[in-house]
């Protein structure tokens, strides 16, 4: 596993051990990132991964100009691992252990860019999607990237989409939130 642009470019990094972590791939993560500069700058943008499991994407978001990342996973080992990433990058780090749909209430940040990729088949989609509603976590103009299996139904009620892409079996949609 490594990084795919910006300052921390090609560094590798630990890889989580165990089948519950599916880390996005290289080349979809390049292409998240490139899509996601056409929506906004990322200097000084606070990105939020609901269901870290590798820690790539906000490592990733990081290594690309944002200032800040808070990852939220549900397994400790796991969550450990992605610690020590971001301490060999030598990276300040806002990590938090537990339910991100339960978790993501007691939050006190705003969100630029919110990832959503949890794991596959549990129905957490839309409990996600409700909860940034909720919580009311999302800045002015944040987009939200959601990436799911193609054959997924999500309901994207209160949310715009701006952008959909396909890659192989999944599908990455970039959405915003819809005006009141």
């Amino acid at each position: 596993m490594h990084i795919t642009g910006g300052k921390f470019n090609s560094r590798k990094l630990l890889s989580p051990k165990g089948r519950n972590v599916r880390p996005t791939l290289s080349k979809t993560r390049a292409a998240i990132f490139d899509v996601l500069c056409q929506f906004m700058e990322f200097e000084g943008r606070n990105f939020l991964d609901m269901f870290a499991g590798s820690g790539i994407m906000g490592l990733e978001a990081i290594s690309r100009g944002f200032s800040s990342c808070c990852a939220i996973e549900k397994d400790k080992k796991t969550l450990f691992n992605i610690k020590s990433n971001y301490e060999l990058l030598g990276v300040k780090h806002d990590l938090i252990l537990g339910d991100s749909i339960k978790k993501i209430g007691s939050i006190r940040k705003k969100f630029d860019v919110v990832y959503i990729d949890p794991p596959y088949r549990e129905g957490l989609y839309n409990p996600a999607l409700a909860a940034l509603l909720e919580n009311d976590l999302l800045n002015d103009g944040a987009v939200i990237i959601v990436e799911y299996p193609e054959d997924e139904k999500i309901d994207f009620s209160g949310f715009e989409v701006l952008k959909q892409k396909k890659y192989s079996d999944k599908v990455i949609s970039y959405l915003k939130k819809a005006p009141a």
